[in-house]
This record gives C-alpha cells, structure tokens and sequence, in this order.
C-alpha cells in the first residue's frame, strides 16, 4: 500500500513538471476540440478527434512548391478538401515529435534531393515511409546520387507507376468510375463509339482557325519551340496560320472571353506540347484541349495511349512537321474525319484531379499511409536513379555539367542548345 502511495505521488510529480515545461501530451492522447501548440515560434492548430490516432507526416525538407504548399498545417488540407480519411497531421517542424521515428512518413521533396549533397537522417524505424515527392520532370530535378538508391520506399510523383500519383486530370467512364490514367488502358476503338450528336456538330462546324497554341515559357528543354516553328513554316504552305499567344507569340487573347473559350470557339487544334521530355509527364496542356472541344497535337516523352485512346489526338514527336501539317489540312477539309476525333465524348470524361475526394491527390496520400498493407510492406526504391532519371547517374552528371555551362553562356549573351 505504501509503495503504491509512492508511485502515485511521483506520477503526480512527473506529470505536473512536464505541465509547466510545456511537453507536447498531443501526439499520445487524442480528444474532440482544438488546442493551439506552439514550437519555436510556430502555432500549429490540432483538431482531434476519436478516430484512429494521427498519421503524422513530416516534411523533412523546406516547404518548396506542390504538393508542399496546398499540403497546409497540421489536418488542414485534408478536412477542407472533404477527403474519406483525413486523420493525416502535416508538419515542417522535425521536433514537433519526441522522436523523427515516430512520424508515420517523412517527405523529402526532389528540388533538395536532386544536388551534389546528399541528405539523409540520423536514424529511422522501419515502421516509416521516406517519401520521395516531385510533381515536376526529371530534366528540371535528376537524381544524381546513387546512394539515394534503397533509401526511398514510397514514391509520390506523376509517374504512372509512383505509389501516390500527382497528375493533372482523371478520367472517367460512362459510370462515372476512374479508370485512368495508367499504363494499361482499355480503351473503345474510335469506330466502336458512337457518333457524335447534332448538337456537338453544330458547335463544331463554327470553328475557323487551324492551330493555335498559349505558351510562356520560350526555353523550354524539350525544344518545343523548334518543333513549332516548323509546323508553322508547313502551315504558311497551305496559307493556314499558328496562332501563337503568350509571351512567346505576337496574340493576344480577346477581353470579352477566356482564352480558353477563345479557343473551343474558334480552333480546330491546339499544340499541348510539354516542357520536357519524360516517361509518363503529361499536364493540364493535354487537358485543355480535351475540356475545350479542341483536338491536341502533342509533344512530349510519355506513352499516350495511357491518356487518350487513339485517333482522339495528333502526335507530333511521331511525325516530321510536313507529314503531320498535311494531316491536319486533311481533317480540316473533312468534317466526318474531324467529328471523329470527338467521339470519346459519348464514353469519357476528363476532369482535374482535385475535382472531387476520390480523386484528389491529397486525399489519396493520406488514405495510402492509413493502409496497414501498404505501411507493413517492403515498397524500397533500389534504383532510384534509373527509375527516375530515365538514365544512370553518370548520364546526368554530364548533362548538368552541360547545363550550368549553358546558363553561363546565356548569362553573358550567348544562345546556347543542347
């Protein structure tokens, strides 16, 4: 009895000198309301409820860019984006926990991976995922150490095969069930659809314009802006334009309409052509078109039949620009062939990703580290590098040797192409 009188008295101790050292009980006990924990001078609000303890996610490098901004504080994100499991915890404070072995995922985003620095924690449980997080290609963030390779077990990228998938769109079938994107798709033959409507062709028929394209970026790696020259040099052929708008071009939108209802109006085409050329990197510039009732020619190093059924798109990194210009005088002059390339509207529907909760990428990171399967699953990364990159590490050194010597170059007047 006496004995038990002792311990009482010292668990009363302990608890009351923890209390007035401001230890963090929030991670080891969970209640419904709010509290306000403060560390270091940042205020973090927690949201607690009844439901299964915390994931807690560690963002181990500097919040840079998506997914990292949107990822917000704490449950924010997930309970303002309405998704099915929102008991994720975010965080950017490494100590906001005893331990950093305790953190259900740590991210590690690909701006700070891809340098001649190797980054790496002092220790780690097994129990954790080390995520490596780019929404971005592998031409602007490669990988260059192979030491990196076994070091990640969860992928969260806009490659198809990534364990979490950050992309652009979904894709939709006639149950309204998201069957893409991915590798393997099965799609209709476009002469299994069914043909459009008298409605559809009729907005159809008032389109005048041959190609038009928006872009910004004027250096582009994947030298996009050659490729488009052409197509316009093939064009100016047939006395049909590229109408280039943006700060690469001389257009203008209108001010009494988008740019993009600009387009569903007035063109045929639009050039979806991306800023580099890598596995499985397709953007809003392939989804555009598709929302807009215009046929995307597109340019870039992914499988895109992993995107689109055949015979709803141009491709121009398949076709040299004269083959591909004659193609697109020929579907212009025949309105069957150009009604084609929208039959997927019968059987698809292509939405942003973040449209709905099932889809939403952050959803779906959250629901991916609740899963015990995929927690208690040896996921390692063994070549990082090659998975990544597309090439091995030495490859790369080269080529970004080859790209600070091309900014150096440009930084004193100098065009350099690579």
């Amino acid at each position: 009895m006496k004995s038990q009188k002792i311990a009482f008295t010292y668990g009363v101790i302990i608890f009351f000198m923890c209390y007035l050292s401001g230890f963090n009980w929030t991670p080891y006990l969970y209640k419904t309301g709010t509290t306000n924990n403060t560390i270091n001078g940042t205020t973090e609000k927690i949201i607690h409820n009844n439901k299964p303890r915390f994931k807690y996610i560690l963002q181990w490098t500097k919040p840079f860019g998506e997914p990292y901004i949107f990822m917000k504080k704490g449950q924010e994100a997930f309970l303002e984006r309405k998704c099915e499991v929102n008991n994720c915890y975010v965080t950017s404070n490494r100590t906001y926990l005893a331990d950093v072995t305790e953190y259900d995922a740590i991210l590690f985003y690909c701006y700070d991976v891809s340098s001649f620095y190797r980054m790496s924690t002092k220790k780690r449980s097994e129990h954790q995922k080390y995520v490596f997080v780019c929404p971005e290609p592998a031409q602007y963030y490669p990988v260059y150490h192979e030491t990196y390779n076994n070091f990640f077990n969860m992928t969260w990228t806009f490659k198809l095969d990534s364990d979490v998938y950050i992309g652009y769109f979904v894709i939709y079938n006639e149950k309204r069930e998201i069957i893409g994107p991915k590798k393997e798709m099965h799609w209709l033959k476009i002469e299994e659809m069914k043909p459009i409507n008298r409605k559809l062709k009729e907005k159809l028929d008032g389109k005048k314009k041959a190609v038009a394209w928006l872009v910004s970026n004027c250096r582009a790696p994947s030298g996009r802006n050659n490729v488009a020259k052409n197509i316009k040099q093939e064009l100016s052929k047939y006395n049909i334009t590229l109408d280039i708008y943006g700060a690469c071009g001389d257009m203008k939108c209108p001010r009494n309409i988008t740019c993009w209802q600009m387009l569903e109006n007035d063109y045929y085409f639009y050039l979806a052509f991306e800023n580099s050329i890598n596995d499985d990197y397709v953007t809003e510039k392939v989804l555009n078109p598709l929302q807009h009732y215009t046929v995307p020619i597109v340019y870039g190093g992914a499988n895109y039949t992993s995107y689109m059924p055949e015979g709803i798109y141009l491709n121009a990194r398949t076709v040299p620009a004269k083959e591909l210009v004659k193609k697109i005088v020929d579907i212009m002059n025949n309105k069957d062939k150009y009604y084609d390339f929208f039959r997927w509207h019968n059987h698809y529907t292509y939405s942003n990703i973040d449209e709905a909760p099932e889809s939403d990428t952050y959803c779906n990171f959250c629901k991916k580290i609740n899963d015990p399967d995929f927690m208690n699953r040896t996921t390692i990364k063994k070549d990082l590098a090659r998975w990544w990159n597309g090439w091995d590490v030495g490859h790369y050194i080269m080529e970004y040797l080859l790209h600070l010597f091309g900014n150096y170059l440009n930084s004193i007047k100098i065009d350099f192409i690579i």
